[in-house]
Parts: C-alpha cells; structure tokens; sequence
C-alpha cells in the first residue's frame, strides 16, 4: 500500500525528510479496526517527531495523527464499529501512524464521523478536539454544562488548530467569557468568527494586555504557544485559585512559587498519555468524539479546516510540514485522497 514515511530525520526543504513508500498493508487483531485512510491533517505533534536528530530508520517510520476514513475490516474483539463505517481519529503516537492507505487503530480512541462532514473536514478535529474537550472539562475542571457560565478563560494561541476548537467549546458549552490571544488581521478575525469575546495580542505582555481590556483577571488560562515565554504574566493574571493548562512543554524551568499564594493550579495535558498508557478509561476518547460530531451535526460547532492540498503524497506533505512549521497557521491544514 502507499504510504509517506521517513528514514533519516531531516529539514523540511530536503526532499529525503518525507518519502513515498510502499509497506505491507496490515490485518486486524483484538480492539483494532483497519481503516482506509480518506484524509489527514498535520500538527504540531508532527513536526516535531520528525525534526532534524541524528537517527536513521531502517524500515520506514510513518507519522500523521489525525484522519478521517472508513473502516474496511475489524478484529475479533472490536464491540463499537463495523466494516463500512465511516470515522475519525488521531491515533495513538507510539503506533504507526495517518500518512498511510490503510491504518490500524484502537477502536477507544475511535469515533463515527460527523454526518454533515467531508472526509477533509473531519480530518481537521480529532487531535485537536481531543486536547482541547481534555484540557478544559477534564484537567481545568470546567463543566461542560455551563454551570461555570460568567467565568473568564484566556486562550493563548487562538487561531491555531486546538485553539480554534477551544474556542468554540468553551463559549458553546462552558459559556464562559472568552479572550483569545491574536495579532494578526487575519487571526483576529478568525477567532472572533469562533466565538472569542474580546482578543489580545500574545506579542506583547499578556497580564498588561489583559489589563488594558479591564479584565485584569482571569478564572482559567489555556496556554497553547511558548509555556516559557508567557510564564510570568500567566501567573500575574491567573484569578486566586484558578487553573492554567499548557500543552507545550518548556525548554527550562518554570518558577511554580508564583502561583502558591494564589492557591493556583498548574495542569499539562498530553492527549496521548491515554493510548500510551493504555489507561483504564481509554474509551473516553471514543466517546467525546462522538459528543463532538453530534456537535458538529447539530451546529453547535464548526470544523477548524482552513486550508486542503490534494492527493497525498510525499512532496504535498513537505508542503503541510512546512506550513505548521512557520508557526502562523490559521485553522488545520490537511491532505486528501491519494493518488
């Protein structure tokens, strides 16, 4: 079957960074669907694994973390999907990965695609829904319901792929009063057409920012972009017993005594440690992607996708790689059909 994979970590501009491959196409066992992958979309999480280092592969590596496809056969043990299914996903990072015809994954941290959705469009929210429904209902302790409506969340990196979705849940169903970090026109106007109450600019200080739209204070902060960097002024603006959420680990140490007299809470959140683990609660996944196409369908909330390059491929997925690579993305890139 076709597939993008890597042999030798290496700048995006080397054509030898990502490849077309040919692997073996897999069977499935146990939990395991095997899904013809329709459509991918690239993350940060992407990027990342594939960065320049000095290691070589001997048998391809393939990466990708999101898609959407069909479900063509099952394992013995699979109780939630049959063959003909269509789904969406972002998989598990210690498997082999999207950027293949055919993909096998666990079917906890599988689920049915929305209806009212394309294949492309799908394939823009899996990981980024599931990190952002984890990090605000589940590590920030938000309800879902609204019965924290009124409070204040800062959403640092608005327009990126988590926070676009972020945005939409927290206003949706949290109703809290949402502030978004932007600084471009473009940006700006993305998160406002999501949701977002009031904007500020991440490029500068975030607590003076704050300030100057009378919100000096804020019930929860989710930080997507740069832990480090806007460590103090989130610590500055952070309510007194309020929660901060980061998925973006830091290159040094971060002074958590700032937030001891404020009873603050500090929370990471890694949407992989459930598959990675393999965590009693797996399934937990399964079933907030199901809430979130029942969303979708219902209108409640809209795909992040923004931007879609056609057919898969080696040389089209440099092209995304690169993309997210500038840092500036607005919404979720993805690659569809394969050639």
């Amino acid at each position: 079957m076709n597939a993008v994979g890597l042999y030798q970590y290496l700048p995006i501009e080397n054509e030898q960074s990502l490849v077309d491959v040919q692997i073996d196409r897999p069977e499935p066992t146990g939990k395991d669907l095997l899904i013809h992958v329709r459509a991918i979309s690239v993350n940060p999480v992407d990027t990342k694994v594939r960065a320049p280092k000095n290691e070589t592969e001997t048998t391809p590596r393939i990466l990708g973390w999101d898609a959407s496809g069909e479900v063509i056969a099952v394992g013995s043990e699979v109780k939630s999907f049959a063959v003909g299914e269509q789904v969406f996903y972002a998989g598990d990072i210690t498997r082999s990965g999207s950027n293949s015809e055919y993909q096998l994954v666990d079917e906890r941290i599988v689920g049915k695609k929305p209806t009212s959705l394309t294949f492309d469009q799908a394939a823009a929210l899996p990981l980024t829904s599931i990190t952002a429904w984890e990090a605000l209902f589940e590590r920030l302790g938000i309800s879902a319901h609204g019965e924290d409506a009124g409070k204040s969340i800062l959403i640092i990196g608005g327009a990126g792929g988590v926070g676009s979705i972020a945005i939409q849940l927290a206003k949706q169903l949290a109703k809290l009063q949402v502030v978004a970090t932007a600084s471009r026109p473009e940006s700006i106007a993305w998160v406002k057409k999501l949701g977002a109450d009031q904007v500020v600019n991440h490029r500068n200080a975030l607590d003076k920012e704050l300030s100057g739209i009378a919100l000096p204070q804020v019930d929860y902060i989710f930080c997507l972009n740069n832990t480090a960097q806007h460590w103090s002024a989130m610590a500055n603006a952070i309510a007194p017993q309020g929660r901060i959420c980061s998925i973006v680990e830091t290159p040094e140490p971060v002074d958590l005594d700032l937030l001891k007299s404020k009873s603050a809470t500090f929370v990471w959140e890694f949407m992989f440690t459930r598959s990675m683990y393999q965590t009693p609660d797996m399934i937990e996944q399964q079933r907030l992607l199901t809430s979130i196409a029942t969303l979708i369908d219902e209108g409640q909330l809209v795909t992040t996708l923004n931007d879609v390059i056609r057919p898969i491929n080696a040389a089209n997925l440099r092209k995304a790689h690169a993309l997210v690579e500038q840092g500036n993305t607005i919404g979720k890139v993805v690659l569809a059909d394969w050639a």
